[in-house]
């Protein structure tokens, strides 16, 4: 097991304690007595949902390169009254909350996930999918079915590639296929899809994001993953004192940024760890008091100075240099499930049961420090 980076750890647990209650907190690591946090206002009444369609749950909301945000919902969360009406499960809007177009679902050369999870929209244009029923699901009109597999489609719902078969893993060592993964983001430079995987397994996997082939695989602080296939789900209440455990538990969300970090929530640990892209771990936060690590998103800038984490009552924000808590972004709902930017650096949750919010970039807030 690689060594955690205690120090930090340790510093970054106490200022969340101290800066959840303010504003903002000194970006320490430029060195000056300014503090600098984005700010944003709610966006309510976006988008404009078809008069004739329902949305399920919104899991995910993916953001193309024209800044459309493509829903991803659960058809089958709908009540009876209303599942005649619901939309497909991809459902796209424009900046100005215009419906765009919609596809998804049940179709010839490919298995959609039962349970509709994650959506990512990738440098090309590719449409990134992942699922994560478990076979022992009690939710309404879902089977024994286990989502071991990620999905690619062009913007206008057309099959690309599946990687992993439903019903088919054999665990974390398993390179072909995944365990109700939760997450999928491409990094352009190298062309491979980083996975969060996820559910049924607990470690980051990566593939070649053109032919699917297996490149490499690591858990928790670079550790080898152990098999632990939680079916029914384990929820965690509270974290011990500590790193937290060598091993993942929900690997919930991961993004890779411009200077090739990669960035992985493990939910029920709550904490975000950091690695290099060959999975060589470099740091984490850990917070404890509350939920943490229910998803992750970088701010829109080229340096992508900021790192939004669900956690406490809404988005925290980080400096990513320094790990540092700045600030706590109040939202209509909650934590969020994932969350994602748009070039413009607008906030968009998707919340499932509790629905879905745009948050809008209203610019930098800066202050001396105290």
């Amino acid at each position: 097991m690689k060594t955690p980076v205690a120090p930090r750890v340790a510093h970054v647990a106490v200022a969340t304690a101290i800066c959840i209650t303010v504003a903002a907190c000194q970006a320490s690591s430029d060195g000056d007595d300014i503090r600098v946090v984005p700010t944003f206002r709610s966006d309510p009444g976006w988008p404009n949902v078809p008069a004739q369609w329902r949305l399920g749950e919104v899991s995910s909301i993916a953001i193309d390169a024209q800044d459309n945000a493509w829903f991803l919902h659960r058809p089958y969360s709908l009540p009876d009254n209303e599942a005649d009406l619901s939309a497909p499960p991809v459902v796209g809007f424009d900046a100005s909350g215009n419906f765009v177009d919609a596809w998804g679902g049940p179709g010839a050369g490919y298995e959609w996930p039962e349970r509709e999870h994650g959506m990512q929209v990738d440098h090309e244009g590719y449409f990134w999918i992942t699922g994560n029923n478990c076979p022992a699901t009690t939710e309404r009109g879902l089977g024994p079915v286990s989502d071991d597999q990620v999905l690619k489609f062009t913007a206008d719902g057309g099959f690309v590639l599946q990687i992993g078969r439903t019903n088919s893993s054999r665990g974390n060592a398993d390179s072909a296929n995944l365990n109700e993964p939760a997450d999928a983001v491409v990094h352009p430079p190298t062309n491979e899809v980083f996975i969060a995987d996820g559910y049924g397994n607990h470690r980051v996997a990566v593939f070649d994001a053109d032919t699917g082939a297996f490149k490499r695989l690591w858990g928790a602080f670079g550790n080898v993953p152990e098999d632990a296939d939680n079916c029914p789900r384990v929820f965690t209440d509270s974290v011990p004192d500590g790193p937290g455990p060598p091993q993942f538990s929900i690997v919930h969300a991961i993004r890779v940024s411009n200077d090739e970090l990669v960035y992985v929530a493990d939910r029920e640990h709550r904490r975000v760890q950091v690695f290099t892209l060959a999975g060589d771990y470099i740091d984490q936060i850990i917070y404890r008091d509350a939920p943490f690590a229910r998803n992750l998103a970088l701010s829109a800038d080229d340096e992508q100075r900021f790192l939004y984490v669900g956690g406490g009552a809404g988005i925290m924000v980080f400096n990513r240099e320094s790990l540092e808590l700045l600030t706590t972004i109040e939202t209509t709902v909650g934590t969020g499930h994932l969350i994602q930017t748009d070039s413009l650096g607008n906030i968009y949750i998707a919340a499932t049961g509790a629905g879905y919010e745009r948050l809008i970039f209203t610019g930098l807030t800066t202050s001396a420090a105290n």
